[in-house]
């Protein structure tokens, strides 16, 4: 077997934490640089001076994650400052985009051993103030930066510039998804989130500030609780706080090698990367953009639906996956995060690509191998997948 494939080599995250919760102290770039540390600590053999580059995801960018946050990370984790670092924004695909661009560099033979992950810190997301052109401008007002559009150009055309909440539910609609079928994928979310934990499976997570375990993850949801609260986005809309991602803080770090380099380094790959894709729709279309990159990442890999044994699907909200799946008949809902989703789990914007696909490879190698797909929905009209082997 060629022995130069892209690997997945070793995973580390921290547990991601709810809004204003137990992370809500930590820098974001120290949530990263302690991951980082603990990744690094993964892999004694290598010397973090021949790390090529690390890439981090990132969405805000305007607080204290200012001024490329994965080279301040890297550099606060006694990284060499030889080792140079790049921050990319694609927004909820941010973290995916960064460990794409890894294994685009192994690849090609530009890079051999490379850093890769996201971060975001939901929590400490600044308030931001547009820069006035005229002094004392009194038309200036206080916009926040947790998520979601701000300072909105005004040729955009309103209808690609509704919420994500709303533009989720529009599509929802259009595909007849009830509010008690988006309360039903919440429920399930939190009960296998639940059992995952109970089970072990999230042992790459590290404990930081006191926080352990994920903050978000509900085991008593139940419908009749979720069916209670009120319309988020719209007055009778479907779609509700609990049916749709939190806010959240955390990082995830991933080391992408060669298959040689792992062997060398003493570690067994965690997953192979086959291929990855990007698509884009309409802004207001966002949540079933994952649909033409599923089908674009599978085609690159060679592979076809029925050869996939997990897909990991970023749960921004019920209504987003369910009309992913709906748009995707192929996929059997049973194979769809089998360890919960982002519902329960969390969405820290620039981490969550990386989760999902260091906890694909980690349930594929659960299961024994296989062939799984990472996919997220991003807004403004986008949508990433990756196809993992094990």
């Amino acid at each position: 077997m060629a022995t130069n494939r892209t690997v997945i080599a070793a995973a580390s995250r921290t547990p991601f934490g709810k809004y204003r919760g137990g992370l809500a102290s930590v820098r974001p770039d120290d949530l990263l640089s302690l991951t980082f540390q603990d990744l690094l600590g993964k892999v004694p053999n290598l010397d973090p001076a021949t790390i090529d580059e690390v890439i981090a995801g990132n969405s805000n960018g305007s607080g204290e994650d200012n001024r490329n946050v994965a080279r301040m990370s890297a550099l606060l984790a006694k990284i060499p400052v030889t080792v140079p670092a790049v921050s990319v924004n694609r927004l909820c695909g941010s973290g995916a985009e960064a460990i794409a661009q890894a294994a685009r560099l192994i690849n090609s033979g530009d890079a051999e051993i490379v850093i890769a992950g996201g971060v975001e810190s939901m929590s400490r997301a600044p308030w931001v103030l547009p820069k006035s052109d005229t002094p004392l401008d009194p038309k200036l007002s206080l916009q926040q930066t947790t998520v979601g559009w701000r300072m909105i150009n005004s040729q955009m055309p309103v209808e690609w510039t509704a919420s994500l909440g709303e533009s989720a539910e529009k599509v929802g609609e259009r595909y007849s998804i009830s509010r008690a079928a988006q309360d039903e994928w919440a429920v399930r979310s939190h009960q296998l989130a639940d059992a995952a934990w109970q089970k072990g499976v999230n042992d790459y997570v590290f404990e930081v500030n006191g926080v352990s375990k994920d903050e978000c993850i509900r085991p008593d949801s139940s419908t009749e609780k979720l069916a209670t609260l009120p319309s988020a986005f719209s007055k009778t809309g479907p779609v509700t706080a609990g049916n749709s991602s939190p806010l959240n803080d955390g990082a995830v770090a991933t080391l992408i090698t060669t298959e040689a380099k792992a062997k060398e380094l003493g570690l067994e790959p965690i997953g192979y990367i086959l291929s990855s894709a990007v698509a884009a729709l309409a802004p207001n279309e966002f949540t079933v953009a994952p649909v033409p990159a599923i089908r674009k990442a599978l085609e690159r890999a060679g592979k076809t639906f029925s050869d996939v044994a997990i897909f990991e699907i970023n749960e921004a909200f019920a209504a987003m996956v369910l009309s992913v799946l709906h748009e995707l008949p192929e996929i059997d809902h049973a194979k769809v995060n089998p360890n919960g989703g982002a519902i329960a789990i969390g969405h820290p914007i620039g981490a969550s690509g990386s989760r999902i696909i260091a906890d694909l490879a980690r349930a594929l190698k659960a299961r024994g191998g296989g062939i799984g797909v990472a996919a997220a929905c991003i807004g403004v009209g986008q949508g990433i997948a990756m196809v993992i082997e094990v």
